[in-house]
């Protein structure tokens, strides 16, 4: 089977899902900082620690990873209707806006899982004194996860030309001047 630029293997939808994940507030990491099971165990924790409705899990997610990983909508509904169903979330939707609280069986989940919850909370917890984004503004964070990605993805085959890599150094050099003279 042939694949154009736009299609790839799994379909014609493969390039734009994989576009958005490197792009945007959905995906600085250049992947997802981690899988869909991780990401369900997650909102069952944060929901766990109160009740919250789907805007105050992409925020909260997104300030615990210091501004450089928002999930979106699409991952995030999903996964608070699979709450539900499978029993481990109900829906209070008093306020209007759903607001989703374990049940028991959420909370056996939860403790079932209570490992993996603690390496995901490790994994996100803001770096420390030898970390290198204490204290850095998420913006400027993210700035950076972007350049970093676009970097990598510029030079991931390994073909650059002078010509190339020369408008790349200039335009890192202009950065850094405009870095420090702000």
């Amino acid at each position: 089977m042939r694949h154009s630029r736009k299609h790839g293997p799994d379909g014609p939808h493969e390039h734009h899902h994989k576009r958005h994940r490197h792009h945007g507030r959905h995906g600085r990491w250049g992947t997802r900082p981690f899988d869909y099971g991780e990401l369900r165990l997650l909102i069952v924790a944060m929901i766990g620690e109160e009740p919250r409705h789907g805007y105050e899990l992409m925020r909260a997610i997104e300030q615990r990873m210091g501004g450089s990983y928002t999930p979106s909508p699409g991952v995030i509904y999903p996964t608070l209707s699979w709450l539900e169903d499978s029993g481990y979330a109900r829906v209070d939707e008093s306020g209007g806006r759903k607001s989703y609280t374990l049940t028991d069986a959420g909370r056996s989940f939860l403790a079932a899982n209570k490992t993996a919850v603690d390496e995901l909370t490790t994994r996100m917890a803001p770096r420390g004194k030898s970390g290198r984004y204490e204290g850095v503004p998420a913006p400027i964070v993210r700035a950076m996860e972007n350049l970093k990605l676009a970097l990598r993805l510029r030079m991931r085959n390994g073909e650059l030309d002078a010509a190339s890599a020369s408008a790349i150094a200039s335009a890192l050099d202009a950065a850094a001047k405009a870095i420090e003279g702000a």
